[in-house]
């Protein structure tokens, strides 16, 4: 599923090709991906532009000129597509033309993207009762997240509500990276513990983002790189191992990331 990282570079995408063009057709795709009346986004969109773009954790934020704002969860599989010709491409489920005849289209194979019509990203953001961006997150807004819990470290950190951007996949990186068990408890962290999560999420989000959006690959020291039960560990200290934490598939070094 696309994560913090991945949707800044869907972001800096859209920036770079469909900003200041007026949509002339709008083609809709499964009823499931709307989160209000296709009717409605017809309406909206059709002589419309966008004329700049936000993110927040998993969300695309992008900005109509005449009012309200498009807004892209990816899914498992959704990305944008831009393009010149007619053809339209499989799973699309919104395609745009724009007056130029250029076209974007959301693709989404697996219908687990949703496409809202918002009226502006803070109340979008408060509607939906999403946390603090990963990347916008402060020390002191972090412990205030950590105080009281009693779950694990994993589940935590990816909480929406919470934190906004963490997923699965980088979850379990950044709990490599600071050699700590996913199953440990929050209430079991260490002050020290603590802030060294904390750097790491930045630290790792940055990473991963420069990453994609340089189209180059991950750092060999990444458990990312390696994620298969049994692969060796990018430390060298023994083998991966996978369990499921809060119902989701985890990937760590039992050497590396001991059990409390």
């Amino acid at each position: 599923m696309p994560e913090l990282p991945e949707v800044a570079y869907q972001k800096k995408y859209a920036d770079a090709t469909i900003l200041h063009k007026k949509i002339v057709k709008v083609e809709t795709g499964d009823k499931k991906i709307y989160q209000s009346d296709k009717n409605e986004f017809e309406e909206t969109l059709k002589d419309n532009q966008f004329i700049g773009s936000d993110r927040l954790g998993k969300y695309l934020f992008l900005n109509l000129k005449n009012k309200r704002v498009l807004v892209v969860h990816f899914g498992m599989t959704g990305k944008l597509e831009y393009y010149q010709h007619e053809e339209i491409p499989k799973y699309a489920q919104l395609t745009l033309t724009f007056e130029d005849h250029s076209k974007v289209s959301f693709t989404c194979p697996r219908k687990f993207g949703k496409l809202y019509l918002a009226e502006s990203l803070v109340k979008f953001q408060k509607e939906n009762g999403l946390g603090v961006d990963a990347l916008a997150l402060q020390k002191e807004q972090f412990f205030e997240i950590l105080e009281g819990k009693t779950g694990t470290i994993k589940a935590l950190l990816m909480n929406q509500k919470l934190l906004a951007g963490i997923g699965n996949l980088y979850a379990d990186e950044i709990l490599f990276q600071v050699k700590i068990h996913p199953t440990t408890k929050v209430d079991q962290l260490s002050e020290k513990e603590k802030i060294e999560i904390f750097k790491k999420i930045e630290e790792v989000l940055e990473v991963v983002k420069k990453v994609r959006e340089e189209g180059r690959k991950l750092p060999e020291s990444y458990i990312t790189t390696v994620r298969k039960k049994g692969a060796d560990c990018p430390r060298n200290n023994g083998k991966i191992e996978q369990i499921k934490v809060s119902g989701r598939t985890t990937y760590f070094c039992p050497t590396c990331q001991r059990e409390k």
